[in-house]
Parts: C-alpha cells; sequence; structure tokens
C-alpha cells in the first residue's frame, strides 16, 4: 500500500476518492496545469487531509479520475540539472501547523492542505517547494511561545527523529514519520512539484541529542558528528525530498566572514564539497539541488563546491538586468546563481505591486525559457502574511495568532484578507501565462 493510503486509514479515514467540486470551483488553469488561486490560505487549511488530496487529484494532468491514490507517481523530470532552472518557494511548515492552545503540531498535515494552491511546474522548468523545518528546533519544540519570545527555527538538534511541530506523531503506531514525509512528496510530485528543505551548517546552531547525558555541542571537527549530519540528510532525501537549502553557504571554508551572521564555526571547502558529494552518492539520487544562501559572485567557487545554485545576486527590482544576466549566464546549467522575491529574512513591509514585479521578473526576464534563472520565493509572496509579522519574525519565533486556542482561528489571523486574496489572484494570472512556456 502506498504511503498517501497509508495517512488517510491512519487519519480515520477511507481511501476511496472522489471529485472535489470546490476545487473545481476555485480552479485557476494553464493549459493542462491547475491549481487553486483567488483564495484565503485558512480556505485550504480547514479542510481535512483527505479533502487535500481529493484535490490534488481533481487538479491533476492525467487524463483520468484516480478513485483511490496511484501506486505509481514520479518526480516531474527536468534532467539531472533541473535545479539550475527552478523556482523554489520556501513554505513555513511550523507557522501553517496546528496550534492547539500552547502546543504546536501536524505541520506535515497542513503542508499537504495548502498544496492545491501552489503553482505546479512550468513546460520548461520546476517549481520547487522547500519546508523551513525537518528537525526538531533546540528551545521550544513542539511549542508556540509569544509572539517576541526567541524559538528560532536556526538551531536544530539532530539524532532527534523529526520536529513535533511537524510530523503527527499521534498516529506515529500507524504510518512513522519517514512514511509521513513520504505522502507529501508523493501528493507534491502528483500536483507537478519538486521538494526540498532548509538546513543549517552553523556548528553552535546544531546540537546532538543524547539518551545518556545532556545535548552534545556539535563540532565539525568531530568525524561522527560529520557522520551523523550526512546519514540525517541522507535518510531525508530516502523520502523523496530531492533539494537542500543550506544557510549561510557563502561562508562555508571561511569566506567573507567579516559578514557572516551566524553562529558557530562552518565546515572547511573540502569538507563541505565530501558532505555533498556523499548526500548525492548515498542517496543514489544524481539530479538532487543543492542552493546556497548568498552563495553568489565567486562562481566557480560554488560550482566547484557542488552547489546547483544561489541566491541574492541579481537586482530583483529590475526585469531588463534579470533579463540581461539570463543572457549572460544561459550556457552556465552546472551551477547557475538565482534571483530573489524575497528571502528568510524579510522583515515586511513591502508593498503587493514591488513583489508582483519581483515575480514576474523571474518568470519572465528571458529571450527563451531554457535561459531562464532559478528564482527563491517566500511562502508571504504567494499568500500576505499579516501586517504585524513577517517571514523573518516566523523563522525566529513561533507566536499563536488564535484567539480561543484553536487552529482554525490561528489560520484566521496568521495571513492578509481580502486584498490578500486579490493579491493572490493576481500572483495566479503571473502564473497562468507563465506555465505554458
Amino acid at each position: 500500500m502506498n504511503e498517501v493510503n497509508e495517512l488517510l486509514i491512519a487519519l480515520g479515514e477511507n481511501i476511496q476518492l472522489k471529485p472535489d467540486q470546490w476545487s473545481i470551483e476555485h480552479m485557476y488553469s494553464s493549459g493542462n496545469k491547475k491549481w487553486i488561486a483567488n483564495i484565503l490560505p485558512e480556505q485550504l487549511l480547514k479542510r481535512t487531509v483527505k479533502n487535500a488530496i481529493e484535490s490534488l487529484i481533481t487538479l491533476c494532468e492525467c487524463n483520468e479520475f484516480y478513485t483511490t491514490f496511484p501506486d505509481n507517481i514520479e518526480t516531474p523530470n527536468y534532467g539531472d540539472k533541473w535545479g539550475t532552472l527552478a523556482n523554489y518557494i520556501e513554505i513555513n511548515n511550523r507557522a501553517i501547523a496546528e496550534m492547539y492552545g500552547n502546543q504546536t503540531k501536524n505541520g506535515i498535515l497542513s503542508s499537504i492542505k495548502i498544496l492545491p494552491a501552489i503553482p505546479p511546474s512550468a513546460k520548461s522548468w520546476a517549481n520547487c517547494i522547500i519546508l523551513s523545518q525537518i528537525f526538531p528546533n533546540i528551545y521550544g519544540d513542539g511549542y508556540n511561545k509569544g509572539p517576541f519570545e526567541e524559538n528560532s527555527i536556526y538551531g536544530i538538534k539532530l539524532n532527534a527523529n523529526y520536529s513535533g511541530n511537524i510530523i503527527d506523531y499521534d498516529i506515529q503506531d500507524k504510518i512513522s514519520a519517514e512514511k509521513q514525509f513520504k505522502a507529501f512528496n508523493l501528493l507534491a510530485n502528483l500536483h507537478g512539484l519538486k521538494t526540498g528543505f532548509r538546513t543549517v551548517i552553523s556548528a553552535d546552531q546544531i546540537k546532538i541529542a543524547s539518551s545518556t547525558e545532556n545535548d552534545i555541542n556539535f563540532q565539525w571537527t568531530n568525524p561522527e558528528h560529520q557522520e551523523l549530519f550526512i546519514n540525517e540528510h541522507v535518510r531525508l532525501i530516502n523520502t523523496g525530498f530531492e533539494a537542500i537549502f543550506i544557510d549561510s553557504a557563502k561562508h562555508i571554508g571561511g569566506y567573507e566572514m567579516e559578514n557572516y551572521t551566524g553562529v558557530g564555526a562552518l565546515p572547511e571547502y573540502e569538507q563541505m564539497q565530501y558532505i555533498i558529494h556523499e548526500i548525492r552518492k548515498r542517496s543514489g539520487n544524481t539530479h538532487l539541488s543543492f542552493a546556497g544562501e548568498k552563495s553568489t559572485g565567486d562562481f566557480a567557487r560554488y560550482e566547484n563546491l557542488g552547489l546547483t545554485t544561489g541566491t541574492a545576486f541579481i537586482e530583483p527590482d529590475s526585469y531588463e538586468e534579470v533579463k540581461c544576466w539570463s543572457e549572460k549566464l544561459k550556457y552556465n546549467k552546472i551551477y547557475t546563481p538565482g534571483v530573489e522575491v524575497s528571502n528568510d529574512n524579510d522583515e515586511g513591509g513591502r508593498s503587493y505591486e514591488s513583489r508582483l514585479n519581483r515575480i514576474n521578473s523571474v518568470l519572465f526576464g528571458y529571450e527563451y525559457p531554457s535561459d531562464k534563472l532559478p528564482s527563491f520565493m517566500q511562502m508571504e509572496d504567494i499568500f500576505p502574511l499579516r501586517y504585524d509579522t513577517s517571514t523573518h519574525h516566523l523563522m525566529m519565533t513561533n507566536p499563536s495568532y488564535s484567539i480561543n486556542n484553536t487552529p482554525e482561528s490561528h489560520w484566521e489571523n496568521l495571513f492578509t484578507k481580502e486584498d490578500g486574496r486579490v493579491y493572490n489572484s493576481k500572483v495566479a494570472e503571473l502564473f497562468v501565462h507563465a506555465l505554458n512556456l
């Protein structure tokens, strides 16, 4: 039995599926590509996981409706170098998780629910979802705190399974954490998406859980710690993820440390070459994409490191500059720098018009689709957040915006209202024109 059906059974549902009329009523399309737009995220998040699966089946490019989830779902095939053209869209799966009082849980189920509203990949390039949190965060995992109490996603714990914010541990006796990730990845692939996750490499932002003593401080000079880091990431890749976004990648090997804002030592250059090589080798996956934060400028340095793309090199507000760089870099198909709509350090305040202009630049700033540069977006670029928070704030803290200790209230208040719906429809219109290219 495939993992999607296992998930349905674990949630107390049957595996028989039927067309979803609500999805048809809210559908946008570009040729055979279909997704939901002109909606508020709460409308998706309040639905059941089964509703979401039926929505994805209803929106599928396939020529028939599957009454049960099919067994043979493959990742969209854009070749081994797909990552040099892709749009990477980071979803903060902790922020959209279920919040009951001070508990945070089941972020992977919320991520499944929001998939129907992510535009699928185009004819010529992939859209790739990056999940913000996979591993437990060091302080307060499984709990939300006040809006100004630190609860950072940037501090992670290895050798401790996966985050209580993300995995549904209430059903782990019926479906394991790895199978829950596998179900998410199968559903994303069905929808025409690739998937990945964020990781950190600053040593003082990583702990190793121990059953016999206090958490151990991570050290890159310890071969056992390096081996654990590699194996934890290979284990995730083996659930179907195909991309890893590496925080602070620019500074690997002590490069330009005057601008380094992480905490603790970073791996040496040759060491990180080995780590990336081993993740590819041990997973048997030749087409993994490694995206580095700020890893642009010295293209050869990052290509030789084993990265596929990097952020923050090209001015996103200028369509002409993006198009110019796409022409200059059109033959760079091993490593290609990307364009940001926004990043995880975004403090908010950017107008809808500016965001739409940037999305227009990254989706259309080229002469031919084969020349397209990769791009990086955040959840807020598709679903605007409430005005008193921001992408970075939700990476550093984990507040509940519920007024009655229910997840439904949190979802209602996390995002903007009618203006956000209108913005979401305008984003969809841009993708309508892009996905057939």
